[in-house]
């Protein structure tokens, strides 16, 4: 059924939903608890095999491709529900599988849907773990501790177009910088780190629908540097701040227990962060940048933060581990860290 390999012990089919048809990865018992894996932008759920072959074995994994990855009907993303399609497509997944209250576990944007998840269903959940998560303030397009907006329109917005135009191709070498092997070698883990099974790795990055409607999605000019805003299509935009944003987390009720899980070495997510565009402004990497005063680097682990202790001073709890010589993937470059960590939380 899937189009990548998957490894021994992985079950791969369609689920039909009142939405869509969703392609999902499962294993272990039929009448497990529940774990629901939601995997991160340019991937699908051929990442998280490994750690639900882990999984402890009262628990059941189910991995899904989101809408625009993977094998799931590619419906087109409207980047002004900042990812709440998403949300609802998981929704209808967990009802047509019948799940009842599971777990859940979203990696880097999966842990933006996650948390609006939270927001949507809090009842649903056992527990929620966020991987590398992006920021409750979306990626790109705000500031400071508290999510204020940099500027009114969403700005600075664009990706490197020479990543997209490789990703289009389907490109499988290494010998483009920018080449999705080596984005992966780079970012995705800490190297020097190649993974058994890269080639599906791979395979699982170039399975992104690539357009308007999915990635990058659309931009829009601006007044404001570098000259581009985010437009209202696609999933760079879904989860910019101009349209996304999860920070009535700390409010929901009930409130599962949650654990941030990070790699210490992660270039992707931070408050320093080589995909942020102001953050490359301030490298001299984006000419013209106005500066620190104007377009600060976004604060993302100050923003998850301050977000999560919101939520336990408003009776909830959060634990935050640190993976030592992890990238953006712990679970991929560190998984007995990663899973001792993750399997005491679950338990």
């Amino acid at each position: 059924m899937s189009s990548i390999p998957t490894l021994p012990g992985i079950e791969s089919k369609i689920v039909s939903t009142d939405r869509l048809k969703i392609h999902i990865l499962s294993c272990g018992p039929d009448n497990g608890t529940p774990v629901l894996f939601v995997h991160g932008n340019v991937s699908s759920a051929t990442f998280w095999e490994e750690t639900m072959l882990a999984l402890p074995g009262s628990f059941r994994g189910i991995a899904l491709d989101l809408r625009g990855y993977g094998d799931t009907e590619p419906l087109p993303v409207n980047a002004t529900l900042g990812l709440s399609d998403m949300v609802a497509d998981i929704h209808s997944l967990a009802q047509t599988l019948g799940l009842g209250q599971f777990h859940i576990v979203g990696h880097s944007m999966g842990g933006g849907i996650v948390m609006k998840y939270a927001i949507a269903h809090a009842a649903d959940l056992r527990s929620i773990t966020l991987v590398d998560t992006m920021s409750p303030y979306g990626y790109g397009g705000s500031k400071g501790a508290d999510g204020a907006m940099t500027y009114d329109d969403g700005a600075p917005a664009g990706i490197n177009p020479d990543f997209v135009q490789l990703l289009a191709a389907g490109e499988k070498g290494a010998e483009n910088p920018m080449a999705p092997r080596n984005v992966f070698r780079q970012f995705y883990v800490k190297p020097p780190f190649v993974p058994e099974r890269e080639d599906a790795i791979i395979d699982s990055m170039l399975s992104t629908k690539i357009g308007d409607d999915w990635y990058p999605g659309t931009a829009v000019p601006s007044t404001n540097w570098p000259g581009a805003a985010p437009g209202d299509k696609g999933i760079l935009p879904a989860f910019n701040r101009k349209y996304f944003d999860a920070s009535a987390l700390t409010d929901i009720d009930p409130k599962p227990p949650i654990l941030w899980i990070r790699g210490d070495s992660d270039l992707i997510v931070g408050d320093n962060a080589m995909f942020d565009l102001a953050a490359l402004g301030a490298m001299g990497a984006v000419p013209g940048w106005p500066g620190a005063e104007e377009c600060p680097p976004q604060p993302m682990l100050a923003q998850v933060r301050a977000v999560l202790e919101e939520y336990t001073a408003n009776g909830g709890s959060y634990q935050e581990k640190a993976i030592a010589d992890a990238g953006h993937s712990p679970y991929l470059d560190q998984p007995e860290a990663f899973n001792e960590d993750f399997h005491a939380f679950l338990q």
